[in-house]
C-alpha cells in the first residue's frame, strides 16, 4: 500500500499541471476499469461480481427487482402465478428479440434452465438454479418451472442471477462460444472481447425496455486493471471515467481534484474468514478444534480495521450473512477483540506457542496483511497465499484451504439462502460440513411460512456462531470514483447498472 501511495503521489503534480479533459463524453463512450478478471462471460459459469454486472447489461431475467422499491416487475415475463407450492407458471413477453435477431419465446427459457440444472454441464453458478427440478413449455409464450421443494425465494432468484440464453445459439456454441461472443436480449450488445482483458459494449437500440430502461450511453469500454495505483493513474490521465472498490486512502487523495466525484456507498457484500473446521486441508489442521477457532475470532480487531483502514459506511457484522437479507439474525454469540483471551484459548487447545497456518486471499491485500499481523500477536503464524479469485475458488472447491479471507455479495439477492445457505450446506464452499446446520438451512430455504423460516435461519446462525465456524468481519461500503460529467447513483446490491448511467 505504501508503494501504491508513493507512486500516486509522484503522478499528482504532473496531473495537476496537465489536467487533461476526458474523452468519454465527446464520443459517448464510458471507460470503466474492472479490478478482477472475469472467470467466464457466461453468467452461469462465473461467480465474480464483474460477471453479474455484465449479465445485467447483456442479458435479461424473467423478472426484475426495482432497486428503489424492491418490488418485482415483469421483464422477459409479463405475469406469473403459483399453481401449487412447487409449480410456478409464467407468461412470457412477446416481441422481444436477441441481439442476433432470434425471437425470444418459451423454447429459450426451457432450454436455458434445463441445460444449467443438468449436472453434466458443470455450471459454476449452480446455486442460482439448483432449486429447479425441471422446466416445461406450455405454449409459445407460457412456461412452468417445477421446483424441487417449495422455494419461497424463487422470485428473488428469477429477478437476479437467472438469465435467459437464445436456445438455438446456445445449443450450437455452448458456454465456450458465449465466452467470446455472448448473445442476450439486454440493453447492451457485446461487440468486442479480448478474454480476461478488454470488453466493448454497444447500446442495443432495439431493446424492449420494460422493467429496465434503454441505455443512455452508447458505448461502454471495459478494461481489466488489477493494480489500484494504475487505475488511479488512468483516471488522472483521462484513460478511464469510472472505477470502484477503491481503498479509502486513495479515494481521499483523489478528492483533491475538482474533476472527480468520490462516492462512498453501502453494499450487500460481506467480508469473512472461512476456517477449515472439517479438516479438508488435513486432519491435523488445528482449526478443527473449537477453541482454536474461537481464538481466531478473538484475535481479529474488526472495529479497528473498519475505522482505521476501510472507513466510509463499512460496519462490523456478527453473523454469516448481510444484515439487510431476509433471515439474517445478528443476535448471536459475539467475539470481542481480546488477544489475551485468544492466547489463553490456544493454550487450552494445546498450542501454547501457537502454530503455522496457510492463509489465502484474493483481494484487499492490506486488510489481509493487517489480520495476519493480529494473528501473529497471539502466536498464529499465518502465511499469505495471494492469488486471483478464479484460482482460489478452484482450489477451495477441490481441497479447501486452512484459512481464507473472502468476500461475498450474494449475487445481490436479499435473502439468507444466498449467503448462509451458500456457505454451510455441504457444498465445495462449506468448510464446516456440519449436517445439523445444513439440515436447518435446507429446511429454511424451502419453508413458506415467514416466521418459521426466520426461526430456522436464526437457529443455524446461532450454531455457526457458537461453534465459531466463521469469522464474520464487516459489511463493506465501496468507494466509487467518477469523472465529474458522469451521473451515477449506487445501490446497496452493488450492481453497477450500466444502462442507468448517463452524462451530466
Amino acid at each position: 500500500m505504501r508503494f501504491a501511495l508513493t507512486a500516486l503521489a509522484v503522478l499528482l503534480p504532473a496531473c495537476l499541471v496537465s489536467s487533461p479533459s476526458f474523452a468519454g463524453k465527446a464520443d459517448d463512450t464510458l471507460h470503466i476499469a474492472f479490478s478482477k478478471e472475469l472467470e467466464h462471460l457466461d453468467p452461469y459459469f462465473n461467480t465474480a461480481r464483474e460477471g453479474a454486472l455484465m449479465a445485467a447489461a447483456v442479458w435479461d431475467g424473467l423478472l426484475y427487482r426495482d432497486p428503489k422499491t424492491n418490488h418485482y416487475l415483469g421483464n422477459l415475463a409479463t405475469g406469473w402465478s403459483w399453481e401449487n407450492p412447487t409449480t410456478l407458471e409464467l407468461i412470457l413477453r412477446q416481441g422481444v428479440t436477441f441481439h442476433n435477431g432470434q425471437p425470444f419465446d418459451a423454447d429459450d427459457v426451457v432450454y436455458t434452465l434445463n441445460y444449467e440444472i443438468d449436472p453434466k454441464h458443470q455450471a459454476q453458478n449452480t446455486f442460482a438454479v439448483d432449486w429447479i427440478e425441471s422446466v416445461e413449455k406450455i405454449d409459445q409464450f407460457r412456461v412452468r418451472i417445477h421446483t424441487k421443494d417449495p422455494f419461497p425465494a424463487a422470485l428473488e432468484y428469477l429477478a437476479g442471477p437467472v438469465i435467459i440464453q437464445p436456445s438455438d445459439y446456445y445449443a450450437k456454441v455452448g458456454p465456450a462460444g458465449v465466452a467470446t461472443h455472448p448473445i442476450g436480449t439486454g440493453p447492451y450488445k457485446v461487440v468486442s472481447v479480448d478474454p480476461g482483458k478488454h470488453f466493448v459494449l454497444k447500446r442495443n437500440d432495439d431493446y424492449f425496455a420494460a422493467a429496465k430502461p434503454k441505455a443512455k450511453i452508447e458505448n461502454i469500454d471495459i478494461r481489466v486493471i488489477s493494480d489500484t495505483s494504475t487505475q488511479m493513474a488512468e483516471l488522472l490521465n483521462g484513460g478511464i471515467d469510472m472505477v470502484w472498490q477503491v481503498p479509502s486512502d486513495q479515494a481521499q487523495t483523489m478528492e483533491r481534484f475538482n474533476r472527480f466525484q468520490v462516492i462512498n456507498a453501502p453494499t450487500m457484500r460481506i467480508g469473512y474468514i472461512s476456517m477449515d473446521a472439517a479438516g479438508r486441508s488435513g486432519a491435523d489442521n488445528p482449526l478443527t478444534k473449537l477453541k482454536v477457532r474461537q481464538a481466531v475470532n478473538h484475535a481479529i480487531n474488526r472495529k479497528g480495521i473498519v475505522e482505521g483502514m476501510i472507513k466510509g459506511t463499512t460496519q462490523v457484522i456478527n453473523s454469516a450473512c448481510a444484515p439487510m437479507q431476509f433471515g439474517c439474525d445478528g443476535d448471536v454469540t459475539r467475539y470481542a477483540y481480546d488477544p489475551a483471551k485468544a492466547k489463553a484459548l490456544l493454550t487450552d487447545a494445546g498450542y501454547p506457542k501457537g502454530f503455522d497456518v496457510d492463509f489465502y486471499a484474493y483481494r484487499d491485500r492490506s486488510l489481509a496483511e493487517a489480520m495476519i499481523g493480529m494473528l501473529a500477536e497471539v502466536g498464529i503464524q499465518a502465511h499469505l497465499h495471494y492469488m486471483p479469485y478464479a484460482a482460489l475458488r478452484e482450489k477451495r472447491l477441490k481441497e479447501g484451504g486452512a484459512m481464507s479471507f473472502l468476500t461475498w455479495g450474494s449475487n445481490s439477492l436479499a435473502d439468507a439462502s444466498a449467503s448462509t445457505s451458500y456457505f454451510f450446506t455441504l457444498s465445495g464452499e462449506d468448510d464446516a460440513r456440519d449436517h445439523e446446520v445444513a439440515d436447518l438451512l435446507n429446511t429454511a430455504d424451502k419453508t413458506t411460512d415467514t416466521a418459521d423460516r426466520k426461526m430456522l435461519y436464526s437457529k443455524a446462525l446461532s450454531i455457526i456462531a457458537d461453534k465459531a465456524y466463521f469469522v464474520p468481519l464487516w459489511l463493506y461500503s465501496t468507494n466509487y470514483i467518477l469523472a465529474k460529467d458522469v451521473s451515477f447513483t449506487p445501490t446497496p446490491d452493488e450492481l453497477v447498472r450500466f444502462y442507468d448511467i448517463s452524462w451530466k
